[in-house]
């Protein structure tokens, strides 16, 4: 089966919207995030060595290098440092900005970070021991940073720098699995209560056009699907009133046409001519075939039979049987059991149509039953011209005749074959058309097994 990155169900397709728009919303808030963070750490970086300047500047007037006997925080030299180690342009523009902020008129900015490893603070190292905290295994290093106050004149901090940014990633991620299942799982249960009644609705409806019943439909979810439930189930009620009127109205036109055509029967043996008596015996026959499949067909789907399991290599066998005692060239290949859960008397009949077609039209029926792939085949074969393949979907509409290579004198009113496939409609079957290379056609009822 072929991976489908995109759900085919509604509820899939917006849990999977909403998924990605968290996604992307969580995307750019991390984006957000680390810019604010790294704005953050070179603010943290920067601001200890501008506030030493600041505090030497302002004290100008004090021993420029010594403060209480202990060494100067900040160091004025007379000439450009000789600066080591990796530049920080970053850290010099944001030093020049809080000059700028601070209203100090500094001329340059020069800021280069030691690799070398510095000792924590000691008040760090005692903290983190009252806290039980374990090392992270982050040291500091040196931020050399020399400012040009004055044309020639420059003035030396040194700061604490970390070697590396503190870790967010793990946060972001227990943050964004936190919205996931804050979001998603009362959204999947909204999802769940919305398809609960719309896949109950599918599978009544589905029921209905497989075999013309089904039962109504449980109104409950949100409104607006109870509200659809609701208008299926009223329209299933109206429906299944108006398919009741039409098997009541068949009924009666049945009943009424059999009374007149069984009156003319009665009148036929008055006739003398026995020839002429024998044709309007035939004509009347030809009606009441005619009208009882036009009835059979009104009702296709709506059958009373019942539903058994049985078995259709038996049932072929008595089909055959029957026509082989009326003398018709038909013959039945031997075949092993293959049993299905079918309407007997609508296979019955569908089978005798289609042997049927192929005595008159073919001059023989090569009847077969075959099981495989997951469904019985019963198979008619005739020795005919067939059928051309343009056609075959054709011949299956009801009133349809061929007029070619079938022959048109003995055809009936061409409902045969669609009342074939009614019945194997009905069954959850279809009735498939095709010529033998031999020559003839060869027509299969397919059922599942």
């Amino acid at each position: 089966m072929p991976f489908r990155p995109w759900p085919r169900s509604l509820v899939g397709q917006i849990i999977l919207l909403v998924a990605l728009a968290l996604f992307v919303a969580q995307a750019i808030n991390f984006a957000l995030l680390l810019r604010e963070r790294n704005r953050f750490e070179l603010a943290a970086q920067t601001a200890p060595g501008v506030y030493r300047i600041v505090d030497a500047l302002d004290n100008r007037s004090a021993r420029p290098n010594a403060d209480n006997g202990r060494p100067a925080r900040a160091q004025f030299v007379a000439a450009k440092p000789a600066m080591t180690g990796q530049a920080r342009p970053d850290v010099e523009r944001r030093a020049m900005a809080m000059f700028a902020d601070l209203g100090l008129s500094i001329r340059s900015v020069q800021v280069t970070q030691d690799s070398q490893h510095l000792p924590p603070r000691r008040r760090d190292a005692l903290r983190m021991r009252a806290m039980g905290a374990v090392p992270d295994g982050r040291h500091p290093t040196r931020l050399i940073m020399a400012a040009e106050y004055e044309p020639g004149k420059w003035i030396v901090t040194q700061s604490r720098s970390s070697d590396r940014a503190p870790r967010v990633g793990g946060w972001l991620i227990g943050q964004t699995l936190i919205l996931y299942v804050i979001v998603l799982v009362p959204l999947l249960w909204v999802g769940r209560r919305l398809a609960q009644p719309l896949r109950q609705l599918t599978r009544s409806a589905e029921q209905f056009a497989r075999t013309g019943s089904a039962d109504p439909v449980e109104e409950r979810g949100p409104g607006d699907v109870r509200q659809l439930t609701t208008a299926f189930n009223a329209m299933r009620s109206r429906i299944f009133a108006m398919l009741n009127e039409k098997d009541r109205m068949l009924g009666a036109i049945g009943h009424d046409l059999r009374t007149p055509l069984a009156s003319l029967r009665v009148r036929t043996e008055s006739v003398e001519d026995e020839s002429e008596r024998a044709r309007m015996s035939e004509t009347i026959d030809e009606m009441n075939r005619m009208l009882e499949d036009i009835l059979s067909l009104a009702r296709a789907g709506r059958s009373s039979e019942a539903q058994q399991k049985v078995d259709l290599a038996a049932l072929a066998d008595a089909v055959v049987e029957d026509f082989l005692e009326l003398g018709s060239p038909v013959d039945l290949r031997d075949s092993g059991r293959a049993v299905a859960n079918v309407r007997p008397q609508q296979i019955r009949r569908a089978l005798r149509n289609l042997i049927e077609n192929a005595v008159v039209y073919g001059e023989r029926a090569h009847v077969s039953v075959e099981r495989g792939d997951g469904a019985i085949r019963l198979i008619v074969a005739d020795d005919g011209p067939g059928i051309a393949e343009y056609r075959m979907e054709e011949m299956m509409e009801p009133f349809t005749r061929l007029e070619g290579s079938r022959n048109r004198e003995t055809g009936g009113a061409g409902l045969g074959l669609a009342l074939v496939r009614a019945i194997m409609a009905e069954h959850g079957g279809v009735l498939r058309l095709a010529n033998r290379p031999q020559g003839g056609l060869e027509a299969s009822l397919v059922l599942p097994a």
